[in-house]
Order: C-alpha cells, then structure tokens, then sequence
C-alpha cells in the first residue's frame, strides 16, 4: 500500500512520506533497492532481477521513484542518506556513480569483480565508471544508448518511406509523414528528452570528434562554434514537427503514439523498445528501428549500473548476492531482451534477442573496439551533473523559445558550460 499511495502523490509529498515511513533496518535476506523503473516494460524486465535474486534466498524490497533519466531519484536518493537512512543499494549512472564514491559511502566490490573477471567482460568505457580509485564501487546491467529512432512500420511502408542515412533525408522523411497528416515525431517536452535528440543533432552536425569535443572535453569553441549553431538549427526543425500536446508528456507515452499509429517516430534511447515489446510488437514486423541518421558507426550510451551503500557486514552478503545476479549472464540476457538495451558483457551472444537488439550488441562491440562508444551528455556520462544542467537549462530554453536563435544558443551553451565547470 505504501508504494501504491507513493505513486499517486505528488513528487513531495511522496518524498515526505518516503522519509518518513523509510525503514531503519532492513530485514534479514532483503534488500532495499532505489530505482526509476515505473514504466510498464521497465516493471517487466526489472522482475528478471527480483526473480533471480529470490533464488539466491534473498527479498527484493522495492522502492521506485517515477521520473525520467532518474532525476526525481536522485532528490530522493540524496534526503534518505542525509537523514541516516540510505538504501541497500540504489541504481546510477555515471558521473553521479562518481560523486557517490568521492563521499566514501559506496561498498567495495574488488573481490566480486576479481572472481568474476568484470575487467574482461565489461568495455573500459563501462569500468572507467564503475571503477573508482582502483576501487570496483558499481555494476552494470546493461548498455542503453540513446542515438536510436523508433518508427511505426505501417506508417513507413503506407508511406513508402526508406529508413533515412542522413539529415537531408530524414528531414524529406518528415516532410512527408507531416504532408499526409500524421504527426512526424512523437516527443515528451522534459528536458532530459530534448536534451536526448540534441546529443545525437550535435553528432551529425560534427561526426563523432566534434561530440567528443564537446561534450566530453568541454571545449568552449566547439561548444560556441558554428557547428554547433547547426545542431540548434536541426533542433529548431524537430521542434516544428511536434504534435502540439508535448509538454510533460512521459517518454513512454510518446512511444505509445507510435505504437498505436498516432505517430511515425520517435527519438529516444532503447529502452523505448521495452515499451513495444510490452505492447507485443515484434522489430521489423511492427516498428523499425535504426540509428539516427548520421550516427551510425558511433553509439553515445547510458548504462543502468547499480551502486551499494556501507551498511555493515550482515547486509554485505545480500549486496554481494545482489551485485552477482546483476552480473549473472542469464539475468543480463533475459533482462535486457525485455528492457531494449544491451548486456553490459560483451560475452553474452546476441541468441535470443530481436533484430533490434542484435543490432544494437553488433553496435556497441564495433564502436567499443572502433573508440567511437562515448558517453551521454543527457545521460549522465558525458559530463558532471552541473554541466549536464547547465546544458539542460539551454536546450530546454531553445526548445521553448523562438526568440533565442541558433547562435545565441550556442554562445549560451558555451557561457552555461563554463559557469558550471
């Protein structure tokens, strides 16, 4: 019951019942577990988990906080250790791992990763996260990345449209789709999702050097250049070929439209895909799936990985169960085959999942080996959460605002950047 209360209330009063009714101690054989996953595919793969976990003889105690690209948890998470009463574990991404481990209040995994051999399954880019100080604090579950399209095939095929390659023919695809009266982009106006299509506009404007200037170097001429004038510019395009209903709307509701033919596609990470498996689509039957045209080759990614607070050694043995299934081979792959993301091993064959899914473990091997897997500015693995707002604050501001051109975002986008740094 307390769950069920916690979802209808508001953000605070559902923090203010949280903390007041969080548990001191948690019971032996459970664990206390924070996370985002509300959305119906994300409560379906999350129950692969708990499953597995209840095998190890150990209780899943579920603590969900709604809100996309864990912003609302992160609040939550933050109050519950300050007031003494952080959770058994709690899901993360990036720089946010990072923050954690600076404070010295994550557990060591090092003796589960050295008997398990996590440094040769998991990408470097994954560790260079989950690794602090020489010191294994997290483990993934899995690799989203966030430069993909969602597309209804009825729509496509109805239209004989081709999947677009590149700008020029993703925006005739548009044009089209919008010229027979259908909505060409589904969208969620929350600025973690404008920032999510404006990772993969920054790459096609620049290829993957550029992004990585920018994002990932935080150089302030690329992050003021021309170039970057062109990102905004192709985000103005995508902001006039939204339905007018967008604002606030949940990313899997955007997915719905798709789903349901109210729209042709939609720009969002795989995890979309979670939302048309649930609906019982099948890819490249139902909906279509590829890179954002002009990314292919690069994978800007955001991996789920799950970080355990010092509690003592009589929870230490069920985070040590928790952090093994986490790993688990199996639970990787069934995971993720219903999440729409990837297995965070590369060690795990593509058997079992779709063409989407095969395509997306194809993917991140090539751009893992190729260099080209960099992380998400929108998702935490680009930058810190002050530049990651920063940058939010502007490409929401653009979004919303006409009066502010291209090149005033990007001197903007520069300014912000190096104010947060």
């Amino acid at each position: 019951m307390r769950i069920f209360i916690f979802h209808l209330l508001t953000p605070i009063l559902g923090l203010s019942l949280l903390l007041g009714g969080a548990k001191n101690l948690i019971a032996a054989g459970e664990v206390e577990v924070l996370h985002w996953w509300t959305s119906g595919g994300e409560a379906t793969a999350l129950r692969v988990i708990k499953d597995n976990l209840q095998k190890k003889g150990v209780s899943w105690v579920d603590m969900p906080i709604a809100g996309g690209a864990g912003v609302n948890a992160m609040t939550v998470l933050r109050a519950r250790v300050s007031s003494g009463k952080p959770p058994t574990a709690v899901q993360l991404l990036g720089f946010d791992i990072t923050s954690w481990a600076e404070e010295d209040v994550l557990a060591d995994l090092n003796d589960l990763a050295k008997q398990e051999n996590w440094n040769k399954v998991i990408p470097q880019p994954l560790q260079d996260f989950a690794i602090y100080k020489g010191k294994w604090v997290s483990v993934p579950i899995n690799v989203h990345s966030t430069n993909w399209v969602w597309a209804n095939k009825a729509i496509f095929d109805k239209l004989n449209l081709a999947v677009p390659t590149n700008w020029n023919e993703f925006k005739l695809a548009v044009e089209k789709i919008k010229k027979a009266g259908i909505i060409p982009i589904a969208h969620g106006g929350q600025p973690w999702q404008d920032a999510t299509i404006f990772d993969s506009l920054v790459m096609v404007a620049g290829g993957a050097d550029f992004y990585k200037k920018a994002f990932l170097d935080l150089d302030a001429k690329a992050l003021g250049s021309k170039t970057m004038e062109k990102a905004f510019s192709y985000l103005r395009f995508i902001r006039a070929n939204l339905d007018p209903n967008f604002s606030g709307r949940d990313w899997n509701l955007a997915s719905s439209m798709v789903i349901e033919g109210k729209a042709a596609m939609q720009i969002m990470g795989d995890w979309a895909k979670g939302e048309f498996v649930k609906a019982d689509q099948v890819a490249g039957k139902d909906f279509i799936c590829f890179r954002f045209p002009g990314t292919q080759g690069n994978v800007t990614f955001n991996a789920d990985q799950f970080a355990m607070f010092k509690l003592g050694k009589s929870q230490k043995v069920n985070q040590d169960k928790l952090a093994l299934v986490i790993a688990d081979k199996d639970t990787q792959a069934r995971f993720n085959q219903i999440k729409g993301s990837v297995p965070a091993r590369i060690d795990i064959s593509d058997a079992g999942f779709d063409a989407c899914g095969k395509k997306g473990i194809k993917d991140l091997r090539e751009s893992a080996a190729n260099g080209t897997m960099m992380g998400s500015m929108a998702h935490g693995y680009a930058a810190p959460p002050a530049v990651k707002n920063a940058v939010f604050d502007v490409v929401t501001k653009f979004f919303n605002d006409e009066k502010v051109t291209p090149a005033k975002a990007a001197k903007m986008l520069a300014v912000a950047v190096a104010i947060a740094q």
